[in-house]
């Protein structure tokens, strides 16, 4: 069976070794002790796994390791820079879009991806970029707004 031996995650290369035919979800909890990305419903239903794979949100749970060769992974943990949380992060904590942990995980990252190739996105496309992302809690209002302060944050504007 074909192993891997090196992922790029967080911006720094790691050394391992794991079947490539086993999930990305998987290493990252079980082998890199990264535990952001939870485990929902195994089926890429919920979000609740979601990393960003160069950049582009992806469903760890069904993304073989193998497949993810020399890719940047980022997993939530990986947002923060030199100790201060990323504007997203600031803002659900701000905003009080943080209800529910495997929830949040999901929209932070779904949300980052959406900052990062459109940095003031219209409400419409915020929703837009959020669905499929289940919040069981129900605080969509405070998610959107939370994206739009964080717009704000990133632009160097205080709201």
């Amino acid at each position: 069976m074909a192993k891997i031996t090196e992922l790029h995650v967080n911006d720094h290369t790691l050394r391992l070794e794991a079947d490539a035919e086993r999930s990305l979800l998987s290493v990252l909890r079980d082998d890199l002790e990264l535990t952001g990305a939870k485990y929902g419903c195994g089926e890429g239903q919920c979000g609740a796994c979601t990393v960003l794979i160069d950049g582009t949100p992806a469903h760890s749970c069904l993304t073989p390791v193998g497949k993810v060769g020399q890719k940047r992974i980022t997993t939530i943990e990986g947002l923060e820079q030199n100790g201060r949380l990323h504007p997203l992060q600031q803002a659900f904590l701000e905003i009080g879009g943080m209800q529910w942990a495997d929830g949040t995980s999901v929209m932070i990252m779904a949300g980052a991806a959406l900052l990062k190739r459109k940095p003031n996105p219209s409400q419409s496309e915020i929703v837009r970029s959020m669905e499929g992302n289940i919040c069981r809690c129900g605080t969509y209002p405070r998610i959107i707004a939370a994206i739009k302060r964080a717009a704000g944050m990133k632009e160097g504007g205080s709201q």
